[in-house]
């Protein structure tokens, strides 16, 4: 698990590299997709986190019009390519006048750690732990950069929905979309997973910590869970938004972390479940 590589940004804890054991579990092949989510809110009502704080964060080049025209966006210091944009929610990704029609089989997005708790229960499912994640990522292949081997589009076939072009201004779209993609989209990986690189960050069950795993605990070598306690939620895989030049967390072992509280257009989720006895 991890890496010692040079691509790897410290503060992330992506390293160092360590044997980890991880007990028998079974993780779907595909992220929780816009008519899994609306199975959900169907059944039980469930409103988002995204839909009571009244907001979201979009990317500036995928904010509806109409949002523009009504004001319903402020800058995010920082990040000029992050708006929070107000009525943005996982039925509305780039919020007023936009909708999920034709998107049913993408990732569902705008859902917060503490939504997605709420699917899992719903479902009898949890999400996976990080070990978990990068074991099952990783299919099969053993300190790979990525989840197909080591070159970023081997053959001139891409294997991810990353960016291409200059970030944060031209996508030049070369894997064939600008947002998300369909679950399924691009050949799964060793152990038949799509996506783990590109498309959408995946919510782990872990607390982040950037060196929880350093000491040599027993805890963090067997069915690691992550700290006790914290204050970001670990993410996993990358996004459509990750380039090069900026964000190289398509690799297998790139981690990132974000509020149990947050939402983005860029992050989902896969379930997991404990192997049957």
């Amino acid at each position: 698990m991890g890496t010692d590589g040079d691509e790897g940004f410290p503060e992330d804890g992506e390293g160092p590299v360590r044997k980890v054991a991880v007990s028998s579990f079974e993780i779907d092949a595909f992220t929780v997709s816009n008519d899994d989510f609306a199975a959900f809110v169907s059944g039980t009502g469930y409103v988002t986190e995204a839909e009571r704080f009244g907001w979201s964060y979009v990317f500036h080049l995928f904010v509806s019009k109409i949002s523009h025209k009504r004001g319903e966006v402020k800058t995010v210091p920082g990040l000029e390519w992050w708006f929070g944009v107000e009525r943005a929610c996982w039925k509305r990704p780039e919020g007023r006048g936009s909708n999920i029609k034709g998107r049913g089989d993408h990732p569902v997005v705008h859902v917060s750690y503490n939504d997605v708790l709420a699917y899992c229960a719903w479902a009898g499912v949890r999400l996976p732990s990080e070990a978990e994640w990068e074991y099952a990522a990783r299919g099969g292949l053993e300190q790979k950069r990525f989840a197909w081997g080591d070159e970023l589009v081997p053959g001139g076939k891409h294997h991810a929905n990353i960016w291409q072009g200059t970030f944060p201004t031209v996508n030049s779209r070369d894997d064939g979309f600008a947002g998300t993609a369909p679950v399924d989209a691009f050949p799964p990986n060793g152990f038949g997973l799509h996506n783990v690189a590109g498309n959408v960050w995946e919510w782990c069950a872990d607390w982040f910590s950037p060196d929880w795993h350093v000491p040599e605990r027993p805890e963090t070598r067997r069915d690691p869970k992550g700290p006790p306690t914290g204050d970001r939620r670990v993410n996993r895989g990358g996004s459509y938004l990750c380039h090069a030049s900026y964000c190289n967390r398509y690799r297998v072992a790139a981690r990132s972390s974000n509020t149990p509280d947050s939402s983005t257009g860029n992050l989902g989720f896969r379930v997991a479940r404990d192997a049957p006895q």
